[in-house]
């Protein structure tokens, strides 16, 4: 039994009356505070936590590599990406810098997924880049543009090789 004793303090020499020490039951308070406790942690939701859903790839594609329908782009700094599809070697698209507005990179996401469903059929790759110059906003706005244009399959890599710019 919890309970919560206090004995008065003898102050001075004058001799008063003797006083009942108080006593209060503290174990009706410890029930309820248990109670409560146990109430809300079984009522409350539990956070769900926020991730990027991430597909891995499960074999190759037949015939190797989809250079004809992977357009990589590369984040740089002063808000400006470069894009091309296919290899940096020999690119289908030439390279092109573009900044993060909706006329510039969504423009080109969409004009260049179309140009890839018409020439192959399939949807297109997107290969994002940052560089190390680039900014965590381009990285976000990027994958916002991923989200915007309905782009099913992309990922985000190093920006090894190819077109490095600065």
């Amino acid at each position: 039994m919890a309970e919560l004793n206090s004995t008065p303090e003898r102050s001075g020499t004058k001799t008063r009356s003797k006083k009942a020490a108080l006593r209060v039951d503290l174990t009706a308070m410890v029930d309820l505070a248990f109670l409560l406790i146990t109430f809300f942690m079984l009522t409350t939701t539990l956070s769900k936590p926020r991730a990027m859903q991430l597909t891995m790839p499960v074999g190759e594609e037949p015939g190797g590599q989809a250079e004809s329908r992977t357009m990589t782009i590369c984040l740089g700094k002063n808000n400006k990406a470069l894009y091309y599809l296919g290899m940096a070697a020999h690119p289908i698209i030439p390279a092109t810098v573009t900044d993060y507005s909706g006329s510039g990179l969504r423009k080109a996401i969409m004009e260049t997924a179309q140009k890839v469903k018409k020439a192959t059929g399939k949807t297109m790759l997107v290969i994002i880049k940052p560089a190390q110059t680039s900014v965590y906003g381009n990285l976000v706005n990027t994958l916002d543009e991923m989200k915007i244009t309905d782009t099913q399959q992309y990922a985000v890599a190093d920006c090894t090789g190819g077109y490095w710019f600065a």
